[in-house]
């Protein structure tokens, strides 16, 4: 049996919408797998919620930009997000002005960033802060010491640790403003 033309083009635009189906289909899968059954939508945005914590920071003495010591136990009596990122990472880039806005929000109320840049020379890092805007403090970590301090290589990744030096929550991956607003101040009025 032969086709004609009329029926192989029908057969094409069948096999066509199938396959964007299955396609639709799958991206769907992956979605709910990727983003996880709990991540909500608000306004536009994805928020994913943190995974829950509760385990005694890590000791941790770094450099600032001007190579003046640091230590994450400066800040007890306060909630520090700690920020584990790097110049090179897009999605590192994308979080920055959020993490900047809602610093800005609530720095009044007992809350510090500690963005600790992984591997950069100091010259780099500087600019990046310069070109960002950044007011929060950044920190060195030339050889990884964050990294292996909270067990994770992921960039970017952040903690919450609270006023007596718990850690809370952590992501991995890009978080943003509306994600630190449900997840976070809530801490900060404790």
């Amino acid at each position: 049996m032969v086709m004609q033309q009329g029926q192989k083009s029908h057969a094409r635009l069948i096999v066509l919408l199938a396959a964007a189906g299955v396609f639709l289909t799958g991206a769907a899968v992956f979605a709910w797998m990727y983003f996880g059954k709990e991540s909500t939508i608000e306004g536009d945005r994805m928020v994913n919620p943190p995974v829950v914590m509760n385990q005694a920071a890590p000791r941790l003495d770094l450099t600032d930009l001007q190579g003046d010591p640091v230590s994450l136990e400066t800040y007890r009596g306060k909630v520090v997000l700690v920020n584990n990122w790097a110049t090179w990472c897009p999605p590192c880039k994308a979080e920055m002005p959020e993490l900047q806005a809602y610093y800005n929000a609530h720095i009044n109320q007992g809350f510090v960033i500690v963005a600790i840049e992984s591997g950069e020379p100091a010259a780099t890092v500087a600019g990046f802060v310069s070109q960002f805007g950044l007011t929060f403090p950044v920190w060195l970590d030339p050889d990884g010491s964050a990294l292996d301090a909270f067990e994770n290589m992921d960039l970017p990744s952040s903690y919450v640790v609270d006023k007596q030096g718990t850690i809370r929550m952590r992501w991995t991956g890009q978080v943003n403003r509306a994600t630190l607003e449900k997840y976070v101040t809530a801490l900060l009025e404790k």
